[in-house]
């Protein structure tokens, strides 16, 4: 990243459709997500459920990563907990530092909240970059899931 100034920063929820539209492409083959879905999100990011980070890389690359951390309350543990429930990095500037970045501000975040927990389900082709950076596999969590039609 020489000569490039990458900085992370959070985003308010008036400015969520770069992020947003970043997002779209990979995770949802450019379908954009319902106007319904956006107020919602907007919502929550006012609330402080969710917090949206932006990568951006200079004035020439613009936003290059984007993350979504979402905050909840454990009980069993009486205190909050965090999961990050996006990430992603432009492909043209991988392995570039940017990633790390964001689970840098995501750690700050969760610091300022208080939160000694942070939860992410990945796939097995990610799950070293996060084992890389301190993320453990849990033997003992199982994930189950069930959709319910709207």
């Amino acid at each position: 990243m020489t000569g490039f100034r990458l900085e992370v920063c959070s985003v308010a929820s008036d400015e969520l459709l770069e992020p947003l539209a970043l997002l779209e492409e990979p995770l949802r083959s450019g379908e954009p997500v319902s106007s319904r879905f956006v107020e919602q999100l907007k919502k929550a990011v006012e609330r402080g459920e969710v917090e949206v980070l932006a990568a951006w890389l200079g004035s020439e690359a613009g936003l290059v990563g984007v993350a979504t951390l979402a905050f909840r309350p454990n009980i069993s543990a009486g205190a909050f907990f965090a999961s990050v429930e996006e990430i992603y990095v432009r492909d043209d500037v991988r392995r570039r530092g940017v990633g790390r970045a964001l689970l840098e501000s995501v750690e700050e975040r969760c610091r300022a909240r208080a939160v000694s927990y942070v939860e992410v389900q990945t796939d097995d082709e990610a799950a070293p970059f996060y084992e890389a950076l301190g993320y453990m596999f849990e033997p003992s969590v199982r994930v189950l899931s069930r959709s319910y039609a709207l």
